[in-house]
């Protein structure tokens, strides 16, 4: 009947949570008459009572009711309140209210009784000098058994909630790491994609057939990371840089002298841990959405630069710019934030932002604590 905080829930829900503690201990209630009864029947044993059974039993009532109510009534709160502000204590702070609720109880339980006229008048500082020690430590040993068994429940509740919750996340991110892999691999193997790259090729082989060689290498490269990219949920950036370098040398056979690129990444940073493909969604964005609406040459720069705790990875064009309030849910970009909250959390996002010089950057910021990391 402890109900202690879930820690799975946000500190905007304490209303919900309190109504919730409440409904579920007003649902519980009805076990306290129960022990009082237990109790009664057990006092009886332990003064081997053979007169005034009745009478006895229904004082013993009494005493278990009046404590066993407003106990259950303010550990439900305290544990509510304070299981997670002073976990080691606890059970020092659940002792004193059933401490100070054994004793009011008592005193309480001795004036109704003599009201009732069970005892004689001029009895009832010794029928509280009688009833107090038992009544204390029956409360102290039920109470804290009780507490004990109903905290463990509840601990084994959150802590199977936890786990379901992450085995959730892990689930979605598994999906989205899954959709990002078709995604790339729809787009490497599309009907456009591949009769173009093949029409490159093919326009490269009496010219520079060695050139035409490479680039088929570099499409059986990126085909290949594409089919594997969900056998890891992260990838070292020098591993990613070089799928990203092979695609745009592949868009290079196609869109010639007019697409101009560089990669300019400090050796070690190589070592930085990012999703698979995850440049390379950027930088196919550029490709898609600049370099193949317009006839000018495009320029492509991808950096990366390592601030105190954070990295940032930033592919750079000379495109309009876009925002990402504007992209839709299934778009490549959109499936790329998503993986990152789900594998970084908090500590990587993703931003678009105009540069002084009329530039778009897009920019991945994660934190360097993942940067020698191993994948998951």
């Amino acid at each position: 009947m402890i109900r202690t905080p879930n820690p799975a829930r946000g500190s905007s829900g304490e209303t919900h949570k309190s109504l919730d503690a409440f409904k579920a201990f007003c649902k519980e209630i009805w076990f306290i008459p129960l022990i009082a009864v237990v109790i009664a029947i057990l006092i009886l044993v332990i003064e081997h009572a053979q007169a005034q059974i009745f009478a006895k039993f229904f004082s013993s009532f009494i005493y278990a009711t009046l404590i066993g109510f407003p106990t259950a009534l303010i550990l439900n709160w305290v544990g509510f309140h304070y299981t997670e502000r002073f976990p080691r204590s606890i059970f020092i702070i659940f002792s004193g209210v059933l401490l100070f609720t054994g004793i009011a109880g008592t005193f309480l339980g001795a004036a109704i009784i003599r009201m009732l006229g069970i005892i004689p008048p001029g009895f009832y500082a010794r029928e509280v000098r009688g009833a107090l020690p038992i009544s204390v430590v029956i409360t102290l040993v039920v109470g804290l058994s009780v507490t004990a068994y109903e905290t463990l429940r509840h601990r084994l509740q959150d802590a199977s909630i936890q786990l379901r919750t992450q085995q959730m996340e892990h689930e979605r991110a598994n999906k989205l790491l899954a959709e990002a892999r078709l995604s790339s691999l729809e787009s490497r193997i599309h009907p456009h994609f591949l009769f173009n790259t093949l029409n490159s090729i093919s326009s490269l082989i009496p010219t520079d057939p060695k050139r035409a060689e490479d680039t088929v290498g570099k499409l059986a490269s990126l085909l290949r990371f594409s089919m594997n990219a969900n056998q890891a949920s992260l990838v070292p950036l020098d591993q990613e840089l070089k799928i990203v370098r092979d695609y745009l040398e592949i868009e290079s056979t196609r869109f010639g002298p007019r697409l101009r690129y560089e990669i300019s990444v400090p050796e070690n940073l190589g070592s930085v841990k990012l999703p698979p493909l995850a440049l390379q969604t950027i930088v196919e964005n550029s490709i898609k959405h600049v370099a193949a609406q317009r006839t000018t040459p495009v320029s492509i720069a991808i950096t990366a630069a390592q601030h105190g705790a954070v990295c940032d990875l930033t592919v750079t064009d000379d495109g309009p710019g876009f925002s990402l309030a504007d992209i839709s849910p299934d778009h490549g970009l959109a499936n790329l934030i998503g993986r990152l909250e789900l594998l970084f959390g908090e500590s990587a996002q993703l931003t678009v932002n105009r540069t002084p010089n009329n530039l778009t950057a897009v920019t991945i910021r994660i934190s360097a604590e993942h940067e020698s990391g191993a994948a998951q």
